[in-house]
């Protein structure tokens, strides 16, 4: 019986050694990057205008913790969703040619969104809707950065 665990030892430290040498993340295709990035996108649409329901009293606030919670969580995935550079879907190229004042952008949104879901926490829906004509006026980036299909 030990020379069985010791073969079955022996061979689980063999592949482990030859995973460790495999990439850990197998490269997406463009076509996948790009639908990634615009189901973040949508995704980022829909808790917005769950957010601006709530503010309009077209549904009750019980979720508006998750809400902004998620909202954060998306906006993450939303400024990583850029890292590989891959053109297409409704991004422009001046993305990557202004990739500097983007990013930026982008890193500023994280925060704000950060900061909407403490202030959900701690001061509810009214404080939230002070913040959020700040946090989800998307247009200044939608200009600059965001084609039309």
């Amino acid at each position: 019986m030990t020379g069985l665990v010791k073969f079955v030892g022996g061979f689980a430290i063999v592949a482990a050694m030859a995973m460790s040498a495999m990439p850990l993340v197998a490269r997406a295709d463009d076509k996948d990057v790009i639908d990634y990035r615009e189901n973040i996108m949508k995704s980022l649409d829909a808790q917005t205008a769950m957010l601006g329901m709530m503010a309009s009293t077209q549904v009750e606030p019980v979720d508006l913790i998750s809400t902004t919670r998620s909202l954060a969580l998306i906006a993450k995935q939303a400024q990583h969703s850029f890292d590989a550079k891959v053109l297409g879907g409704e991004a422009k190229p001046e993305i990557w040619a202004n990739y500097a004042d983007f990013k930026k952008k982008m890193d500023d949104f994280v925060v704000k969104t950060a900061e909407m879901e403490q202030d959900a926490k701690t001061g509810g829906l009214p404080v939230v809707m002070e913040k959020m004509v700040d946090v989800l006026t998307c247009k200044g980036c939608h200009d600059a950065y965001r084609a039309k299909k």
